[in-house]
């Protein structure tokens, strides 16, 4: 199963057309750190990570891990743990997943930079959104259009974007 973001705006999978939101500055083939831009390839999806106390534990066909209060991910490109997922120990060059809105009840990440090569882009998931306006760089969706996706999706899909 190949997930197609098209555009600015619209992720195709099977035969639903779901409406979302990339990064402010679109899609760029040229991804690099904090240039607010979502990335241009084809990526595996990774892991779904997901806030228990507010979902529930799902039970779907791909890679699973419960949110805790001190996880996040590494964006400082200088870090060696940079673009993974690490434990939060102060708010500096760290996405922390656990957070108050709901954007990251569910969470998944892709292949993006999976190298790690510094300044090449980090935490590229895709994510809730509430309102559609523009991310940092992810790809984002309405709660009940990520749910569909994710009943749709195993550990061997892949996300096209551009």
């Amino acid at each position: 199963m190949i997930i197609h973001v098209k555009n600015n705006n619209t992720l195709i999978i099977d035969d639903f057309n779901l409406k979302c939101c990339v990064g402010k500055n679109g899609i760029n083939s040229k991804k690099k750190e904090g240039d607010y831009s979502t990335p241009k390839g084809l990526f595996r999806l990774k892991k779904l990570y997901f806030r228990r106390d507010r979902v529930g534990i799902p039970n779907y066909k791909i890679q699973q891990s419960v949110i805790t209060k001190n996880m996040g991910w590494c964006d400082d490109p200088n870090k060696r743990t940079y673009n993974q997922q690490t434990h939060i120990y102060n708010k500096k060059n760290k996405e922390n997943f656990y957070r108050k809105d709901h954007k990251y009840d569910y969470i998944i990440t892709i292949s993006h930079n999976e190298k790690k090569v510094p300044f090449k882009g980090s935490a590229i998931f895709i994510h809730i959104t509430n309102d559609y306006k523009p991310t940092a760089g992810c790809i984002a969706l309405k709660k009940k259009d990520f749910q569909i996706m994710l009943k749709l999706i195993d550990q061997k899909s892949k996300i096209q974007i551009g």
